[in-house]
Parts: structure tokens; C-alpha cells; sequence
């Protein structure tokens, strides 16, 4: 490879770039430099062209379906765009590392989290063995992964969305690249986890000189992070400059939109007593770990331990904590989809006797959307296919023309075009598809809500779109929400109450407001400082 001394150069220079897919051109003449040690932020709402940008530097667009017309990316002073296998090879995963967005459709679920992380220390450096073994234990620990040791064996689906989140940047950091793209790198973790990433970031910037190309649609994270912002839409950055000149003095009407994009606050709503939807009681989820000889269990991971909770109609309880604290557990337990022990009743009827048969006839007034929209929805089936599929098991006397007007009704409630109806999930940006996950729970009009992280893959301003419109709804047809999420910022525009867990118990639970002003357990205080630290 050309490795030019000259350190006044930069060491990724993308110029006039533009990708098409067929007939639709994604992105239009983009043109940025990185220079070493530095950050850049790639900032815009979701289907900007943000990550098909990322893509297109180290050339993992689904080639020749996609295509450049004009552009030039250069690497060193190497030619990316067209470059060869060899070329290829050398850079990605060693010089420049990427983050993917969505860990669980970037993971195989087929392998271990040892040989994942070790696979490109084997390609690149020629580790094996204990060698291999010992610098994945480092890397788990650099990321905050608890117990490393024992994560090695486990395959992705045993981890929560954050610690899976934290393996692909373990993954990535492997090699300590000199260009790392982050494609919303933070997404998926709780904000104590998040300033800790995103403080390693730096670390490893000052100790390695790394660059840094950051897509994300979290401002905070933006603020603390970049150097330079550019500002993406429909393909193309509208504008460009330091974090003060973007956030004081923004120019373009975009800019500005997205700056002033942010959930409303909760209205203050008083007391009064309504149905209660859910009461759940000492709800426990073990799941044996240790067994001795005889195959008697010796230890267990206590997932959920001892929690209560109780949800009445019109209200959200948000449910908030780190990655692993068992928030996920609680919601897919609450609806019977995992084994639990415990008390469970929805409008006092206890579901947690109930046989299967009896379960499936409650199902469509209980509805979850899941934390990863593009592992949950079918690339088989179309948009229209995927929402409609509740209505034809739940409500099968409807016909194909009231289905139809049903499904077209939900997408359009979530903001997306009824044009999108015969279209598929890979077709979509992330949020998009949370987006048409939500309708897909919607259009039943459940009583209760699981919500599962709903909003985190959602830039700003349709953040702030989806909380009015589950606000909406809520108040429409009294919805009870259990609202599962590490954005305290969209925790505390949707919750009447909070529950705090951590490591399977509840810490603290109670008014909304209080808990996030006036927090009285130490972990909440972490939490609520690490989500304004990050604000700021």
C-alpha cells in the first residue's frame, strides 16, 4: 500500500461521491476529509444517506446493484472505489474498522463471541491460542463486559442489546485501526455505559492517533464527540463546521430543524384512579449457570428477582437500568413469551396459570415491539404482509379490503408512505423500520404495550414524533405502555412512573418526576448524572 509521510495530508479524503441503487440515487456528490486523530461527525435523520456513505468508504454496498456515477475515496492516497481483493482485504477490519449499527444481524448467531472477536486477530496479526484468547479478554474488559471469562463460550442471543453492542466495538477495536466508522455506536447502551464508550473512544484517539467518523443521530453525543459536524439530507451534506459554529449559529433550515427536535415534556396529570391493566408480583427468571455432578443446579443467573410492578390504563410505567439489568427479561415475561415464576395478572385474570391456548387469545390485546427491528421483521414478507399478519390470526372474519385500509391506516399514524406497502425491510433505513414495527403493534390496538427500546434507533425529530404519537394513542384508546429504555430524555416525556432495575431487583420505583429530580438511591443519581453529563 502507498503510505505517504506527509502527515499534512488527510488520511481519508471521499470527493464528489455518489451511490445509486439501480434508478435511485441514495447519495449526491458528498464530498469530506478525516485527518489523523480526528473526528468527524456524519449527522442527519434517518435515510439521509449517513451509513451508505460509511459503507461505500471501505466498499461493502451490495456491488453491482449499487453503484458510484462520480466519486473518488481515498485512503492514504489509495484509491477505495474499485479497488481490488488484495487492497481490500489488508484495509478492512485491520486499518479501518467499522461499528455496525444493528449488532444482532451483524453477529453470527452460529458462533461463539470468542472466535467473532478472534477471527480477525487470526487474519491480521496471526493470533491463536491462548495468545488469541488473552487479547479478546482484554478487549471485552476495555468495553465493560462483566465476568469476560465466562462470555467467551456464549453466542449472541445470550446477551443483551447492549453488551451485544459492546462485542462489535470489542470487535472492531481489535486491531486499533487508524480509522474507526462508528454507525451509531451508542445506540443501543445506557447512558453510564454510553460516557464510558465514548470516553475510550477519546482514550484510544490520544493513544493511537485514530480517526474517527461518527454517524449518529444523538446531538449530545455529537457536542462531546466531533471536531467537525457535516450535516446529511436526502443525500446530500447541507452543511458543514465546528460543533460551535453548528450548534450556536446554525445556517440551514435543516440544521436548525434538527437542533430544535426533542420530545416534549410530560404534562403534569394528577392522581386520579384508573383500571389496572397489569399487576405482576415477586416475578422471577433464574436461569441456571452451574451445575455439579450430578446435575444438580449450584448457582443461577437471576435475571429478574423479586420485581412487582403495576401498570393502569392511560399510563407508562418506564422501566429504565443498564444493559443486563434484566429490563428485557421483565417485558418478555410480563407477556409470557419466557418462563417465569411469580404472579402475573392482566385485568385481574391470572395469566401467569394459564395454558398456551388460553394465552393466544390474549395476545392481541398484549403486543410488544421489539429493541431490533430488522432481527424481528421478516426480509421475506412485505411491509404489507408484516402488519397485516396479526389481523389475519386475531381478527380473521376481516376481509382482504378492511385489512388492507387497517395496515395503510398504521403505517401512515407511524409517518411512513402508504407507497412503502409493497416494499421490504432491507429496503428501509433503522429507523424506518422501528418505525413499521411499531405498526405492526398498533394496528391490533392492544390494551397493554411492551415497549422495547422503541425509540433508539430513531434520530431526533421522529423521536419526538413517535412519543406524541404513542402519546396520542394512549390517550385515544387508554393504552397501558411498559416502556422499556436507556434515553432518559424520552423515559421522562412518556412515564407517570419510573422503575429502576440493576442486576435483576428494583432499586428505586416511584413518581416520574421525582425519581429523575430527586433521585434517592445512588444508582439512580449515576444514571441521571451520566444522561446529563451527556445532555450538556
Amino acid at each position: 500500500m502507498n503510505h505517504p509521510d506527509d502527515n499534512r495530508s488527510p488520511l481519508l479524503d471521499v470527493h464528489n461521491l455518489s451511490v445509486s441503487f439501480a434508478e435511485t440515487q441514495a447519495v449526491r456528490n458528498v464530498s469530506l476529509t478525516i485527518n489523523r486523530g480526528e473526528t468527524v461527525a456524519l449527522v442527519g435523520e434517518s435515510g439521509s444517506g449517513k451509513s451508505v456513505t460509511a459503507l461505500s468508504v471501505i466498499q461493502l454496498l451490495p456491488y453491482p446493484l449499487a453503484h458510484h456515477p462520480s466519486g473518488s475515496i481515498l485512503y492514504r492516497g489509495d484509491e477505495l472505489v474499485g479497488a481490488g481483493a488484495s487492497l481490500l482485504r489488508a484495509v478492512r477490519g485491520n486499518e479501518i474498522s467499522m461499528i455496525f449499527q444493528e449488532p444482532m444481524t451483524s453477529l453470527n448467531p452460529l458462533h461463539t463471541i470468542e472466535r467473532q472477536i478472534a477471527e480477525s486477530l487470526k487474519l491480521h496479526r496471526g493470533l491463536t491460542g491462548t495468545a488469541a484468547t488473552n487479547r479478546v479478554l482484554e478487549l471485552l474488559d476495555l468495553v465493560g463486559i462483566r465476568n469476560a471469562r465466562q462470555r467467551l463460550t456464549a453466542y449472541p442471543h445470550e446477551l443483551s442489546g447492549g453488551q451485544r453492542q459492546r462485542v462489535m466495538i470489542a470487535m472492531a477495536l481489535a486491531n486499533e485501526p487508524d480509522l474507526l466508522i462508528a454507525d451509531e455506536p451508542t445506540t443501543a447502551l445506557d447512558v453510564t455505559i454510553q460516557a464510558q464508550i465514548l470516553e475510550l473512544l477519546k482514550e484510544l484517539q490520544a493513544r493511537l492517533g485514530m480517526a474517527l467518523l461518527l454517524i449518529t443521530h444523538d446531538l449530545g453525543v455529537v457536542r462531546k464527540m466531533a471536531d467537525k459536524i457535516c450535516v446529511m439530507t436526502d443525500g446530500e451534506i447541507v452543511e458543514r463546521g465546528t460543533p460551535q459554529q453548528i450548534f450556536e449559529t446554525p445556517q440551514h433550515p435543516y440544521t436548525q430543524h434538527l437542533l430544535s427536535a426533542e420530545p416534549r415534556p410530560k404534562q403534569l396529570r394528577g392522581s386520579e384512579q384508573t383500571t389496572t391493566v397489569l399487576e405482576v408480583k415477586d416475578l422471577k427468571v433464574w436461569y441456571p449457570v452451574k451445575r455439579d455432578f450430578f446435575g444438580r443446579v449450584k448457582s443461577y443467573v437471576k435475571a429478574c428477582d423479586g420485581v412487582d410492578v403495576r401498570v393502569a390504563a392511560g399510563r407508562t410505567v418506564g422501566v429504565v437500568g443498564e444493559s443486563g439489568s434484566g429490563k428485557t427479561t421483565l417485558g418478555l415475561a410480563i407477556l409470557r413469551l419466557i418462563k417465569s415464576k411469580g404472579e402475573i395478572y392482566f385485568h385481574e385474570h391470572p395469566v401467569h396459570q394459564y395454558k398456551s391456548a388460553q394465552m393466544r387469545e390474549l395476545r392481541q390485546r398484549m403486543q410488544i415491539v421489539f429493541q431490533d427491528p430488522f432481527g424481528s421483521l421478516s426480509p421475506r414478507m412485505s411491509i404489507l404482509q408484516i402488519v397485516e399478519e396479526g389481523l389475519k390470526v386475531h381478527q380473521p372474519n376481516l376481509t382482504e379490503r378492511e385489512r388492507t385500509n387497517a395496515v395503510a391506516r398504521a403505517i401512515d399514524e407511524v409517518g411512513l408512505e402508504q407507497s412503502s406497502l409493497k416494499r421490504f425491510p432491507h429496503e428501509f433505513s433503522g429507523g424506518q423500520r422501528q418505525r413499521i414495527a411499531i405498526a405492526r403493534a398498533m394496528v391490533l390496538k392492544p390494551e397493554l404495550l411492551i415497549l422495547d427500546e422503541p425509540t433508539s434507533a430513531l434520530d431526533m425529530s421522529v423521536q419526538a414524533q413517535i412519543v406524541d404519537l404513542l402519546r396520542d394513542l394512549q390517550s385515544q384508546y387508554q393504552l397501558a405502555y411498559v416502556f422499556i429504555s436507556h434515553d432518559l430524555k424520552v423515559v421522562r416525556a412518556l412515564s407517570d412512573e419510573i422503575m429502576v432495575m440493576q442486576q435483576g431487583k428494583v432499586v428505586e420505583y416511584g413518581d416520574a418526576e421525582q425519581i429523575v429530580t430527586a433521585p434517592t438511591e445512588a444508582y439512580t443519581r449515576e444514571l441521571m448524572a451520566a444522561a446529563f453529563d451527556l445532555a450538556r
